[in-house]
């Protein structure tokens, strides 16, 4: 099990892996910063912990690309914040996404797996 406070255990990642995985977040209906990091943290069983000085540059990224839209609402607590969903665009990348990431999945797994045979090399 991994601590939330253990730093050499904290889960790095790289930037497209967190683009694709906050347009997954935003696939589950739109969320301000606050609420993509908390999802984020609670759907990985408390490993991934994402700062804001990765979160803001990668929506402001995804914003840029028309993957995400933004508008500013209220929230719960009636604070105004901005809310980000995802686009027909974002939709169409996170697929595009999702099949890159499946297949490195399998290539990795594979490399990871048994000893090849003799000869198999």
């Amino acid at each position: 099990m991994i601590r939330r406070n253990d730093y050499k255990n904290r889960i790095e990642l790289l930037q497209g892996t967190l683009d694709m995985l906050i347009l997954q977040t935003l696939r589950w209906g739109p969320q301000h910063g606050y609420g993509i990091v908390q999802t984020l943290f609670i759907n990985s069983s408390e490993a991934l912990q994402v700062e804001t000085g990765s979160l803001y540059p990668a929506l402001h990224r995804l914003e840029r690309q028309k993957w995400v839209r933004s508008e500013w609402k209220l929230t719960e607590s009636n604070q105004r914040a901005k809310y980000y969903s995802i686009t027909a665009a974002g939709k169409t990348q996170l697929a595009s996404d999702r099949n890159r990431w499946q297949q490195m999945v399998e290539v990795i797994a594979a490399i990871m797996g048994p000893q090849p045979k003799e000869g198999a090399s």
